[in-house]
């Protein structure tokens, strides 16, 4: 992580080089009406009701109703014009954010123009019916790990990322005054996607191991017929590998698998390119995001175990995918200008939700999937049955989903723990919100929990109880509308009974480690 400290401390260097010569001229104090509270700093913003202002003290932000301010630099007080930026990775800054923002600014009612300002970066310019600006939004596509430094050094309010924050951005962001970007108010889940092999519609391979598509990508696989192809070698194609699709494919799969990529690859600008070089090459293998499959044929992930798991809307939104694509948005612990506070409450609206979906990505819609539909895994759990899970095991689990159907929503957890992982931390909140606005009113919920196959059965039977009950228990405390009486939730843990994947890799295990929502049916 050298490389992101130095980024950071480079733009800081930058930044700071630029706001010295402004300090001064930014300098005001803010004091209380009666005089006994007065301080002095630099004015950072103002928002029409509160002043954010850096002072000996740090950086605090006060309500302009209660303070006086004095100083060249003291803004005219009244309505500002909201000016943020969101910055980060390329494949949401192209594909889903201008059509959230186009479609948020016609639903509220404001007049939008789009300006090109420079190389993958767009100013929107929101107008209110009179015509007068009330809003300027830039958008600059670059990678996950420029927006995340950008809004550390704060040349940028919001952070597109294709992965969490990790443990030194954490810390950095915290250092500067940003707060806990893990924090469940620190980010969004605005939408889902999966990483996905994908081959030549010719090519007779079905599926492949996800240690067998990393050793691929080492070089370490050459040919086709270990894969069940014919004897000929791979061409490997991909995306750049430091930034983007690429770079979470090489640091979640190949270097998670302790391999290094090979040098010997096919690189392509972007995922359509890669795709299209797929599309027409017998002997190439290539990895994109499902929503760029195109002509492409996407692969199925398999394991030893014998289960399969294929990428469509269902596993996506379920996580029951194991290279399932979650697409984050990261905000600073501090408050934001108002129409970047009317853009995140729409964001979670049943309207973004549609236009996400319409871009090709998989949102937050709940889907009902009937016990009928997954058959393929009851049976692959009796066929797994045995001394740690016997079929009275099984039998036990049924009498929960007989009536009921399975919720996309699903939580999951760090190994060994009842910590839920983020995109879980974004689910509490989404059927928290559900649950308040009378969704499941009247019906009954069920949160089952599930363990992977690591360490004794007993205490994995244990751990999954605890899960199910954590995973209700947050759930309950964050939807504060809901009348406990109007919904009826049970929790309940059936240990490893009912294997999603196969437990001989982590992917495997981290889908393991579950709770399922399942919901009975409405009353006709």
């Amino acid at each position: 992580m050298k490389h992101l400290r130095a980024a950071i401390f480079a733009a800081l260097f930058v930044s700071n080089a630029g706001q010295t010569t402004q300090a001064a001229a930014q300098q005001v104090t803010l004091a209380s009406p009666d005089g006994a509270i007065a301080l002095a700093g630099t004015l950072l913003g103002y928002d029409g009701d509160f002043y954010r202002i850096d002072t000996t003290f740090g950086v605090l932000t006060l309500d302009a109703a209660r303070v006086d301010c004095t100083g060249a630099a003291c803004p005219v007080p009244g309505p500002q014009v909201s000016r943020f930026t969101l910055a980060g990775a390329g494949e949401m800054a192209g594909a889903l954010m201008p059509p959230l923002i186009e479609t948020f600014a016609r639903d509220a009612g404001y007049g939008i123009a789009v300006t090109e300002t420079g190389p993958g970066e767009r100013l929107y310019r929101l107008a209110d019916r009179a015509g007068s600006l009330v809003a300027e939004i830039t958008l600059r596509a670059s990678s996950t790990e420029d927006g995340i430094v950008d809004m550390i050094t704060e040349q940028a309010d919001m952070a597109l990322a294709l992965r969490e924050v990790d443990a030194t951005e954490r810390a950095i962001a915290r250092d500067a005054g940003l707060g806990d970007l893990t924090g469940p108010r620190q980010f969004r889940v605005l939408a889902r996607d999966a990483l996905v092999p994908v081959v030549n519609a010719a090519n007779p391979v079905r599926h492949i191991r996800i240690p067998e598509l990393a050793e691929v990508y080492a070089g370490d696989l050459a040919t086709w017929s270990p894969l069940g192809g014919g004897d000929g070698p791979i061409t490997r194609h991909l995306t750049d590998p430091g930034t983007g699709i690429g770079a979470v494919f090489a640091a979640q799969v190949v270097a998670a698998s302790d391999l290094a990529l090979s040098t010997d690859l096919v690189l392509h600008p972007d995922a359509t390119t890669l795709v299209d070089a797929v599309a027409t090459d017998p002997a190439g293998i290539g990895v994109t995001t499902l929503t760029r499959a195109g002509a492409a044929r996407t692969l199925s992930l398999t394991g030893d175990c014998g289960l399969d798991s294929a990428a469509d809307p269902v596993t996506v939104a379920a996580g029951d995918y194991p290279l399932t694509l979650p697409l984050y948005l990261y905000l600073p612990g501090r408050r934001l200008p108002a129409v970047a506070r009317e853009l995140l409450v729409y964001l979670r609206s049943a309207q973004a939700q549609e236009v996400v979906r319409a871009a090709g990505f998989v949102d937050h819609a709940f889907a009902e999937i009937p016990l009928a539909e997954q058959g393929a895994r009851l049976a692959n759990a009796i066929r797994a049955a045995g001394p740690e899970v016997s079929l009275a095991d099984l039998q036990r689990m049924m009498p929960l989903f007989i009536g009921r159907e399975r919720l996309s929503l699903t939580f999951r957890f760090r190994e060994g723990t009842t910590e839920l992982d983020a995109p879980s931390l974004a689910n509490v909140r989404t059927l928290a919100a559900a649950l308040d606005a009378g969704d499941f009113a009247g019906r009954k919920l069920a949160f089952a929990g599930f363990s992977d196959g690591a360490g004794s059965a007993a205490a994995n039977l244990t751990l999954s109880q605890r899960r199910a009950e954590a995973v209700r228990a947050a759930v309950l405390a964050w939807a504060r509308a809901v009348d406990p009486a109007s919904v009826e939730i049970e929790a309940e843990g059936f240990g490893e009974a009912l294997p999603m994947a196969c437990d001989d890799t982590p992917w495997g295990r981290q889908v393991n480690r579950r709770v399922e929502v399942w919901v009975d049916q409405p009353l006709q």
